[in-house]
């Protein structure tokens, strides 16, 4: 649930947000709306995926440092958490943005 606690009268209520976050691939510009878009994006920065099909996660690597992405198998559970995830381990490559 996501939104600001707003205190008016003595009454706290929480009002949702309407904004939705996505992922922004900075270079070109595109909005991720895919894993496979994803994907051959963080292949050509360099990470590695592992193949894990019994897994609930999609995982990637680099073998340059100890840093491992991990995403759930399903596109539809890509959440804004796992989005900063991958944006602090590649900065100035992605960003999260409001839609």
């Amino acid at each position: 649930m996501a939104g600001v606690w707003v205190f008016k009268n003595g009454i706290v209520r929480l009002v949702e947000s309407s904004k939705r976050k996505s992922l922004l691939y900075v270079p070109t510009n595109e909005v991720i709306d895919s894993y496979s878009s994803l994907q051959n994006k963080l292949l050509r920065l360099g990470w590695e995926r592992y193949d894990c099909d019994h897994s609930e996660f999609l995982q990637f690597h680099k073998s340059t440092s100890v840093d491992l992405i991990s995403l759930p198998r399903n596109f539809n559970h890509f959440r804004s958490v796992h989005m900063y995830d991958i944006v602090v381990k590649n900065r100035e490559i992605f960003r999260v943005i409001d839609v």
